[in-house]
Formats: structure tokens, sequence, C-alpha cells
């Protein structure tokens, strides 16, 4: 496998994700015109700018979790890295610790913790040996734990109201259709302060086409020269740090830092990968996939809401989904 096969494997991957993405991205529109006639309330103002907070966060995980899975891993502790880094954050917040304990001290803390948990995972992959599924469990379960050892099993209370006034503010705006302003929450901002980056890196620079490498042939691409230790390195603390970024985000819009919280939100962020065309195979995937996976997930559970549906209905529905799209990806995979 030589640098010039690596690229051509990769445009070819590319032109799939396009053609996946504007089919995803079509499915989104047909669910939110189809609720619009369905409900009187879900295309306002105040809807659809909380459709767009509610999805941000899964959003931001789940570009992490892609390229953990990419290379052919997983990344279980996101979740728990989210709720660890929103109990850092307040911790430091509420504590007199000088630069720590500003705002910008306490975050840059909070994402440097993030990217220490990335390189242990990696060190655990690479130098251990461990399956990706078994070291990011562990540390799933270690993050809680040691959270709750810290605050004794407590909340701690974020009384910075311009910490916590962040995530209710709004940047841009434009007339709606109801006759109301809508504004852009600044937590889907930072979903493209996080998905331009990431994209540039998967999609435009050697890095990137050597993630997709590994998880094609991790071995093949060792024997091209590719330095898979150093990528798969860098796919964990990319994706531990989308998942401390995350957790300051909720730490921000609950106004809380409890390590308890985001559970069950890595399951989330790995339906929103899978579901954006994501290949539990590793070697394919996308930013804009999860990105719009995530929001489609959103729809359907806030469509539900505004329907009255049993909440039950929403996990069914979502594991239809992903059985669907997991059965094609399949048959992808055997075809190639």
């Amino acid at each position: 496998m030589t640098d010039q096969t690596i690229s051509q494997d990769h445009q070819r991957g590319r032109r799939l994700d396009v053609l996946l993405g504007l089919t995803l991205l079509g499915l989104l529109l047909v669910m939110w015109l189809a609720l619009s006639i369905e409900t009187t309330t879900f295309w306002t103002a105040n809807n659809m700018a909380n459709l767009l907070r509610q999805g941000a966060m899964i959003a931001i995980l789940a570009i992490g979790e892609t390229f953990a899975i990419i290379t052919g891993g997983i990344d279980l502790s996101v979740g728990a890295v989210a709720g660890f880094t929103s109990m850092t954050v307040a911790w430091l917040l509420v504590h007199d610790l000088g630069f720590a304990s500003t705002i910008a001290g306490a975050v840059a803390i909070s994402l440097a913790v993030g990217i220490f948990i990335g390189l242990f995972h990696a060190f655990g992959v690479v130098q251990m040996g461990l399956p990706p599924f078994i070291m990011t469990l562990a540390t799933m379960y270690a993050l809680r734990g040691i959270g709750l050892l810290i605050t004794n099993g407590s909340t701690i209370s974020i009384t910075n109201d311009a910490f916590t006034g962040f995530s209710r503010s709004s940047f841009l705006g434009f007339p709606w259709t109801d006759g109301t302003w809508f504004q852009i929450p600044m937590l889907f901002w930072m979903v493209i302060v996080v998905a331009i980056p990431a994209y540039i890196l998967l999609e435009q620079s050697r890095w990137g086409r050597y993630l997709f490498a590994i998880g094609s042939n991790k071995e093949a691409a060792r024997l091209s020269g590719v330095n898979v230790a150093a990528i798969t390195y860098l796919a964990y603390v990319v994706s531990s740090f989308c998942a401390a970024f995350c957790g300051v985000l909720l730490a921000m819009r609950i106004g809380i830092g409890n390590p308890t919280q985001a559970e069950g939100w890595e399951l989330q962020a790995i339906a929103s990968s899978v579901i954006g065309g994501t290949s539990l195979f590793g070697a394919v995937g996308s930013v804009h996939g999860p990105l719009i996976g995530s929001f489609i997930l959103t729809t359907i559970n806030n469509g539900a809401n505004l329907l009255n549906l049993n909440p039950f209905w929403q996990r069914i529905i979502t594991g239809f989904l992903i059985i669907i799209v997991v059965y094609f990806d399949t048959l992808r995979t055997r075809k190639r």
C-alpha cells in the first residue's frame, strides 16, 4: 500500500461519503417537513433554537468518536469524560486557586485533562496491546468512580454568571417564518468551531488519510511507512478532547458539575456516528455524517416529545435505524 494508493482509496471513500451525506440531509429535511405539518410548534424559532442546542453537544461527541472508529477502534468513555470534565471545570471555578479558578484557566485545565485521558487510552491500546473496547470501558467506570470520590457524591453548583451565560447566548439572527426573530445559539457555533478543524484534519491532511489506512489494514499501513502508533494516539486524543469540550459546554448549560452527568451519551455519540455513515469495521467515516446523524437523533426525540409519543418509542425507532444502517454497512464491507 503506497501513499498514492492510500490517497486514491481515500478519494473514492470521500465521494461515497458526500453521496451519503446528501441522502442523510434529505432525510433530515423530510423529517422537519413532516413534523412541521403534524405539529404547530416544531417549526418555530424557539423550538428550532432548542433543537440546535440539544443536538450540539452530541454532535461534538460524535465527531470525536468518529476518529476512533475510523481506525477500527472505539471509545466508550466519551460520556464519562464529559461528565468528569464538567465536574473538573466546576470544581476549579468554585475554589480560589488563582489563574486556575478563572474561566480561561478552568477551561484550559479541563481540556488538558481530556487530552491526558486520550493519551492514556492510546497508551493502553498501542503499548499495552489492550482492545479499545476494554481500555475505554475500564476508563468509563474509573472516571465515574474518581469523580464521585472527589465530590463525595455531591453536585458542584456554578455561580459564575459569565460562565453559564455563554450557553444561553446567541450570535447572528434573522427573521423567522412565524414572524419572530431566530437567533443561532452559541452552543451550535461551538459545533462549527469543532467541525471545521476536524474536517481539515480528517479530509484534507495526510494524517487523515493515514487514519483511514489504519482502519482498512493496519499492517499494510505500517509496511507502507505509516506511523501507526502516532496516528492511533492522534485518534484517541481527538476523541477525548471533543468529549472534554462537550463536558465544559454541559457545565455551562446546566450550571452544575457532576461526574454522573452525560451517562449514556457514549451510546448516542456512537449511534450518531454510525447513522452518519461511519463504519464500525473502520476505514469509513466523515465529519459531516455524524453531525447530521446527531441532529437526526435529536429531531426524533424532539418530534416525539411534541407529538406526545411514549418516550420508549424514541429508543425503538433509534434502535431499528441503527440496525438498518449497520446492515447496509455490512453489505458494503462484504463487497469491498
